[in-house]
């Protein structure tokens, strides 16, 4: 364990919350001290939802500890139990309650419920947030799925149509809301019906029909692989690999998708057409063409953006990573096939310092990433949770299907082109006409021009200790590229350093670009 000022995921119980706050007719007793509800908050808050998520907290002090702290537990229970009367409720410690080890699955037992009450047992100091969601949902499947009865037949054996089930998307999702709507237009218009969507809207009862369906679609594997692994075992139900995002996975995942329920996918793949795709045989496509791109998330989101970036977009990926330790063999695969080593963490000073060394032209992460890329002076596009409200917009947004490419290529080519734009503000701050002012979408340090008093203070990467640059050298490193100029600076300091050169000159710089150019 270390402290941190940011963190990727939340402990597991947060990731239990997603799942509980994503259902209907469920409820979660969590045994957690004073001040643990903080959680609530990135529901209402960041998701900004209506409600408050299904959640009763112990909320025991610390002049507690040294009394009865399971019966404090089981009198909240039965409190729940009386006041929102749920179908199915969960039971469940936070990190801090761990170590008190009062045993909520045997406490829950005891009270003996009319109800199901499925024991959460989550190791907060070994698991996180994603692992959490994934658990829970994989535990309330066991719990809650009927078999299927050998008398009336298995419901699937006569049907006009495929019924598949939709399997991951929950509360604080990135776009999952959005990719649930998406994908469901899909997969109707692909004549297949929709059995069950889980957790997300889903009621006990909705979990308990999961088996009657031919197959399962896997939205997001962090949350919901496990799962389906599971009914597959059990129910002899396939499930889908492919998760479609992009124009070419999302024609892959129809094919996969038509394959399982015995259908033709030409229909749908002649109507898997994307709006974009008029910009691939523009000239100005040109621009794109081996854009250096750095990308970090959950493991599923940076795999198909590094894929996309990659394929479509003809982007060249210089960084790949996750902190989504679960998968990280997939997305060190991932990134071999880009001649990369991936980068596994979730320390985001880590991230930072890979970000500041291989300097990109455009960072697709998360919202950490966004805060990075601001200091750095870096074009940012959000691809992955965590992350904040503006990431939940109004409008119709999603990451996957045929209108999620067209919304990946708005999002990330866009900073580029207003990249250029700004390219071109500091090619022409010298004309006498021109109004210079700091750059519009850019974050860093603003650093004064030494020798033109007449302008604005204009972003300039960040100095390393101890190096002093000459005004006229000041003056010539802004005109080299905004995406090439930190490490531009970075190279002149380090060889100045190198050769004990305390003042940096126009002639330092010079040598110094003669220097890594060879």
């Amino acid at each position: 364990m270390q402290l941190t000022v940011w963190t990727y995921e939340g402990p597991p119980h947060v990731g239990a919350m997603r799942i509980a706050t994503a259902m209907r007719g469920v409820h979660y007793v969590l045994h957690a001290p004073q001040g643990d509800t903080y959680a609530d908050l990135l529901f209402t808050m960041i998701e900004r939802r209506d409600h408050r998520p299904p959640v009763t907290y112990t909320t025991f002090q610390a002049r507690d500890l040294g009394g009865d702290t399971a019966g404090l537990l089981q009198t909240a229970m039965r409190e729940a139990y009386a006041r929102f009367a749920p179908a199915a409720m969960l039971v469940g410690a936070s990190c801090t309650a761990e170590l008190i080890q009062d045993d909520p699955a045997g406490l829950a037992q005891a009270l003996d419920l009319p109800i199901p009450v499925v024991p959460l047992e989550l190791p907060s100091y070994q698991r996180k947030e994603n692992w959490g969601a994934s658990e829970t949902l994989y535990r309330i499947v066991r719990a809650l799925a009927n078999p299927l009865r050998e008398s009336p037949p298995d419901p699937r054996a006569k049907r006009a149509r495929s019924v598949c089930n939709l399997l991951g998307p929950t509360a604080l999702g990135f776009r999952h809301r959005d990719d649930l709507a998406e994908v469901t237009r899909l997969v109707v218009d692909m004549g297949i019906d929709i059995g069950v969507v889980a957790p997300w809207e889903a009621t006990p009862a909705d979990i308990a029909r999961l088996p009657e369906a031919d197959f399962n679609i896997v939205l997001y594997p962090e949350i919901a692989l496990t799962t389906a692994q599971w009914l597959q075992r059990q129910f002899n139900q396939p499930y889908t690999r492919t998760v479609p995002i992009g124009a070419a996975a999302t024609r892959q995942f129809i094919e996969e998708v038509a394959q399982l329920a015995g259908i033709d996918p030409a229909r749908a793949l002649a109507g898997a057409g994307q709006r974009s795709s008029w910009y691939a045989r523009s000239v100005d496509s040109t621009y794109l063409t081996d854009k250096r791109v750095f990308v970090f998330g959950d493991a599923t989101h940076a795999i198909a953006a590094a894929r996309v970036a990659a394929n479509e977009l003809g982007f060249k990926i210089v960084g790949l990573g996750t902190y989504s330790r679960e998968f990280a063999r997939d997305v060190r695969e991932a990134a071999a096939s880009y001649g990369l080593e991936a980068l596994i963490t979730d320390d985001y000073l880590e991230v930072e310092a890979t970000v500041s060394e291989l300097q990109p032209e455009l960072v697709l992460g998360t919202q950490m990433e966004r805060h990075i890329a601001k200091r750095l002076g870096i074009p940012c596009a959000v691809i992955s949770a965590p992350t904040h409200v503006q990431d939940f917009p109004a409008r119709y947004s999603p990451q996957m299907g045929v209108e999620g490419a067209n919304v990946i290529f708005d999002t990330w080519v866009h900073p580029l082109m207003m990249g250029l734009e700004e390219h071109l503000l500091g090619m022409f701050r010298e004309d006498a006409e021109f109004n210079d002012t700091a750059p519009s979408h850019l974050g860093g340090q603003q650093l004064p021009i030494a020798d033109a008093p007449t302008h604005r203070p204009i972003a300039l990467p960040q100095a390393l200790a101890g190096s002093r640059w000459t005004a006229e050298a000041e003056q010539e490193l802004h005109k080299i590229p905004f995406f090439v100029r930190g490490k531009a600076r970075r190279n002149t300091e380090r060889f100045a350093q190198e050769r004990n050169v305390g003042l940096i000159t126009l002639e330092t710089l010079y040598d110094a670009k003669a220097h890594f150019g060879r």
